[in-house]
């Protein structure tokens, strides 16, 4: 019901031509409409005539209210007189962009607005979050909270407000006709509504602010307890309940706070159960911070909210949240959004995010399929098939893992908000076994060798050390190439772990383990990996486990948003089959063995090591002739820098050798190995700046169209 245009069809409200003013027909009341609070009194107004079925003759706005020596002004009151002698309900309206400690103000002054005014019943609203109080007849005039205000005619109030398969109106059809009370009359009960994305990103950022407390609790902490309850609200409104039947996640009237925590809290008992490796703390928020977030979300239908609506608001919300102390879990829309359009995902298709961070990457995979879907059923009139093809697909073919327990319950919520709840998300370190994830998280579908896509931005510039982890022996990466030119290492064929690894490269082989063969990688991934000569291990090891597909190259700024400046690009690999890994394998070191025969470079290292030694044992015969009552020591210091520059110019030479072999190596594996194509494309707008603002020009749309019909040329050629 849009209470606007009903509003205008009744004949209760008109705008000007350009909506700037608003006229209250029958107060003749012109104001102005552009003021924030005004739009919340045109819409409270209307809720009170449309929907609580009051007279326009009974309710009056801007009214003087005597307080004490000075003169204020209530909103709205509405009395219970056709002479409006005897207030009834006294209504304060305030803007929608209000804090939770802005509002408690506004409850306090409407109340004392409704004592000085003799009014039963106060409602304070800012649409985005209203709270109803019962006034006693008696003093003091203590406080009682309620539900909600009665409907016209009701005299005795309801013990809540929502319930399955509510009304969202009353009668509309006898607006400005007034009868008398029936007292037989029941208070009419509420469906949920469902909100836009505007309003919901402002739910979640008041609820926010409220438990935050502006420094009272850690951002951080405010974030993870009211993630918690929004899972609450969601597995709420999922519950299998009647027609008629309340809702849990709202206030009772007569109850305590501590009556609604404990409520609450057996519904969180149900993501304990459901998700142990996610829910494991239990709800720490007091009872009154459980009461104040209630009330923020209660009215509304997190479900039943368009779900691109729903995505946009929280992810909204996560960004200018994210962008804080945990930025670097969180890629850039764009980013992502170009990734998986550019993989061929289907509903078929095992796909895991190995860092997921707040799970933009999985949510992106699931709307793509849920488009598919679209092509094949209608969302109306086939909507159980259609809800079946996407829904197999989040419940058994989608996975996350995040290190952080905070963030990947935060990942779960995020997907639950997508009308999923079935996520494969575990808290859990990316770079553990699969079977110390499986025995860690109890899900077993964590298995190596068995994705199709794997597509993920795993955490930049961090080290694992030896010394820290001890899975670092379980990765080739993690382990020190034997040089090919290193003639004592190439004998005993021994290799040693490195003292650490960053992060990024550790994932590019835990990758590999976790997809089938020709299964994809796409990554995020700094630029020193693809031009550091520092790397070049790192670059062999991706050409003997992958199909290099393509490399994209983002901008300087592409994650300067979210507080990291390092240039990166988007690499996406096609893993080998076992066979075609050794086979690259196997070419190389032939490769190798070959340069150094035909060089002869053993016998030529060794050559020169036995002139370097003559000359050096000449040196020492020189010196202990031309001294010769000096010790071994002093002759050892008389020759020391004769033989620091034999030494010298020898390394010099075998250094040049190496580099002139290296060189013709690199020049014959490109005609040795197979040659492919690789697709190269290079983004300097992919839709925002470095502050995170529009551009209007995103590259990576382009791209991402002609990248996956490279792709497609791949699966279909090289089968």
């Amino acid at each position: 019901m849009n209470l606007i245009n009903t509003g205008i069809d009744k004949g209760l409200i008109r705008f000007d031509e350009n909506r700037d003013f608003i006229t209250y027909i029958h107060q003749n009341k012109k104001r102005n409409y552009n003021n924030p609070e005004e739009k919340v009194q045109a819409e409270t107004f209307l809720t009170l005539a449309l929907i609580y079925g009051y007279s326009v003759d009974r309710i009056k706005q801007f009214v003087s209210v005597q307080m004490g020596s000075e003169t204020k002004e209530a909103d709205i009151i509405v009395y219970n007189d056709n002479e409006c002698e005897e207030t009834y309900i006294l209504v304060e309206c305030k803007k929608e962009d209000l804090t939770d400690q802005q509002f408690n103000i506004a409850v306090d002054q409407a109340y004392s607005y409704a004592v000085a005014e003799g009014a039963k019943y106060v409602w304070t609203t800012s649409r985005i979050k209203n709270q109803y109080y019962e006034v006693p007849d008696k003093k003091p005039k203590s406080r009682i909270e309620i539900p909600d205000i009665p409907q016209f005619g009701i005299k005795k109030l309801a013990p809540y407000k929502y319930v399955k398969g509510g009304i969202l109106h009353i009668n509309t059809e006898d607006i400005g006709i007034i009868g008398e009370p029936d007292p037989n009359a029941k208070q009419k009960f509420f469906e949920l509504q469902v909100v836009t994305e505007s309003e919901l990103t402002k739910i979640f950022t008041q609820s926010h602010q409220a438990l935050w407390g502006g420094g009272q609790r850690n951002p951080s902490v405010a974030f993870d307890e009211l993630d918690k309850l929004i899972f609450c609200k969601i597995w709420d409104e999922k519950h299998p309940r009647k027609n008629g039947d309340p809702y849990d996640f709202q206030i009772f009237r007569n109850e305590e706070p501590e009556d609604l925590l404990k409520r609450i809290k057996k519904i969180y008992a149900i993501g304990e159960k459901d998700a142990p490796e996610v829910f494991k703390d239990g709800i720490s928020l007091t009872a009154q911070e459980t009461l104040t977030i209630v009330k923020y979300f209660q009215r509304i239908n997190l479900n039943k909210t368009d779900l691109d609506s729903k995505g946009k608001a929280f992810e909204t919300f996560m960004g200018s949240y994210f962008r804080g102390e945990f930025g670097q879990y969180f890629t850039p829309r764009p980013i992502v959004k170009f990734i998986v359009d550019s993989l061929p995902i289907d509903h078929k298709s095992r796909v895991l995010d190995t860092s997921c961070g707040s799970g933009g990457f999985l949510l992106y995979a699931l709307d793509k399929v849920r488009e598919q879907a679209n092509e094949y059923y209608h969302p109306v009139n086939d909507e159980k098939d259609h809800y079946t093809y996407w829904h197999n697909f989040a419940e058994k073919n989608l996975f996350g893992i995040e290190i952080n327990d905070q963030i990947a319950r935060t990942a779960k919520m995020n997907m639950i908000i997508h009308d999923d709840g079935h996520t494969n998300v575990i808290a859990s370190d990316g770079l553990l076994t699969d079977l110390e994830m499986q025995k860690k998280s109890d899900n077993k579908e964590f298995k190596y060798n068995s994705f199709n896509f794997i597509i993920t931005n795993p955490p930049f510039g961090s080290s694992i050390k030896l010394s820290e982890k001890a899975y670092l022996s379980l990765y080739t990466l993690g382990t020190k190439e034997i040089d090919w030119l290193d003639i004592k290492a190439e004998v005993t064929k021994k290799k040693s772990l490195r003292d650490r690894q960053s992060t990024e490269v550790l994932f590019l082989e835990q990758c590999h383990k976790f997809l089938i063969e020709h299964g994809y990688l796409a990554i995020v991934i700094p630029d020193g990996i693809l031009t550091n000569s520092s790397m070049q291990y790192v670059r062999d090891n991706i050409e003997e486990m992958f199909r290099i597909v393509a490399v994209v190259s983002m901008p300087q700024t592409a994650f300067s948003a979210t507080g990291a400046g390092v240039k990166s690009s988007v690499l996406f690999l096609r893993k080998h089959n076992k066979n075609q890994t050794e086979k690259i394998n196997n070419k190389k070191n032939k490769l190798k063995e070959s340069i150094k025969k035909d060089s002869s470079y053993i016998e030529t290292i060794e050559k020169w090591e036995k002139e370097k030694t003559t000359t050096i044992k000449k040196l020492e015969a020189d010196a202990k002739a031309l001294n010769p009552k000096a010790s071994k020591k002093e002759i050892t210091e008389i020759i020391r820098a004769d033989k620091s520059t034999i030494q010298t110019s020898f390394t010099d030479k075998v250094n040049l050798l190496k580099e002139e072999l290296t060189e013709k190596y690199f020049l014959a594996k490109q005609t040795t190995l197979d040659d492919y194509p690789i697709f190269m494309a290079i983004a300097e707008d992919i839709g925002y700046d470095a502050t995170g603002r529009n551009t209007n020009n995103n590259e990576l749309i382009e791209i991402s169209k002609e990248l996956s019909k490279f792709i497609a040329h791949i699966n279909e050629t090289e089968k």
